[in-house]
């Protein structure tokens, strides 16, 4: 049978990044709170009756789509950003949330379907959905708390 020679340096290791690891932390990326148009109107709001439709808007599932098209990436991607940043969990979920928004606002860019009425696109000058102002893709953020 095989001896291990440093066991105890091992085990402190081992609990050294189990303790980095532990720290609690929550990763939020969307349209968060206090995120408004000028005239008040909640960012998240108009985001959600895009994402759902209303009665005038049909609904374009951006988050919805990227989430099922990225979230596969989202547990490896923080496998290999922990030993390269040394197991400091909350600076790994800032860079895992900065990349996340990253594709939320690929996402956003990237919505074309069900197209713009051709009186929406008269009035815009353009046929974009999701994309008037800009001010809702420049309105996502990351947060970890």
């Amino acid at each position: 049978m095989a001896a291990l020679k440093g066991g105890d340096k091992l085990e402190a290791a081992l609990r050294e990044i189990a303790q980095k690891v532990s720290k609690p932390g929550t990763l939020r990326v969307g349209f968060l709170e206090g995120a408004t148009y000028p005239d008040g109107t909640s960012v998240a709001l108009v985001a959600a009756s895009n994402e759902f439709g209303t009665k005038r808007i049909p609904p374009r599932p951006f988050f919805r789509n990227m989430i099922a098209a990225k979230s596969d990436e989202w547990a490896p991607a923080i496998g290999q950003l922990l030993p390269q940043n040394g197991y400091d969990a909350p600076k790994v979920l800032a860079l895992a949330g900065d990349a996340i928004k990253g594709q939320l606002q690929q996402s956003i860019r990237d919505t074309n379907s069900p197209p713009l009425s051709p009186v929406t696109i008269e009035k815009k000058g353009f046929d974009k959905p999701l994309i008037e102002t800009a001010h809702m893709i420049m309105s996502v953020g990351a947060e970890v708390k």
